[in-house]
């Protein structure tokens, strides 16, 4: 018969139609801000600093080697190495960054900055709702509003910051023994004296 194949199409496209009606799972309007789609776990936005510790100051993981400045692409990225050193996170004396301002209205999120920072302190974030008044100055976030606890990190990214944490623990681990073996005095053997 001709036609026979509209015909089956026509019939799967009004199956599909009423279905989405009276079907639960298929109905695919959400009424937003009261309602809201779960967003994956890989999901990125702009990117966002991590703390350790309780003070977003000291616990601050990023220790402004300024790779992420140097690699991004739209250069939004702008930090100011400080003058003097405070310690970290575990106690050993770093570098942290004076000034660390992303401007979000430049920023692509490509996550170049997360791929080549070597201290996973810089993450994404799944923050969309940045929305402002002012257009200039609310646009670039500063070192205070981008430092987000790693308590934080957990609930937005769960996996991801377990593999993590489990990396930098096993990396301090291996530190720890080499530091000590490197800090003992070497044992030398008395030289004979000439005779």
């Amino acid at each position: 018969m001709i036609g026979s194949g509209i015909l089956k199409g026509m019939a799967v496209t009004a199956r599909n139609f009423v279905g989405s009606y009276f079907e639960k799972e298929r109905l695919i309007t959400v009424q937003y801000p009261e309602e809201r789609s779960p967003l994956p776990e890989n999901y990125r936005n702009f990117p966002f600093l991590i703390y350790d510790t309780d003070d977003a100051e000291a616990g601050l993981r990023c220790v402004a080697c300024k790779i992420c400045e140097k690699e991004c692409p739209p250069q939004c990225i702008y930090i100011v190495k400080s003058e003097d050193k405070k310690p970290d996170y575990m106690g050993k004396p770093q570098f942290y960054p004076a000034v660390f301002d992303i401007d979000i209205s430049v920023c692509m999120s490509c996550q170049i900055c997360v791929e080549v920072c070597p201290f996973e302190a810089i993450k994404m974030d799944k923050v969309f709702e940045l929305s402002t008044r002012e257009r200039f100055d609310a646009l670039l976030q500063r070192k205070s509003e981008l430092s987000k606890s790693n308590t934080y990190y957990h609930g937005i990214h769960p996996i991801e910051a377990a593999e993590v944490d489990a990396k930098l623990a096993e990396a301090a681990a291996k530190k720890k023994p080499a530091a000590p073996a490197a800090q003992s005095p070497a044992v030398t053997s008395p030289k004979p004296s000439p005779t």
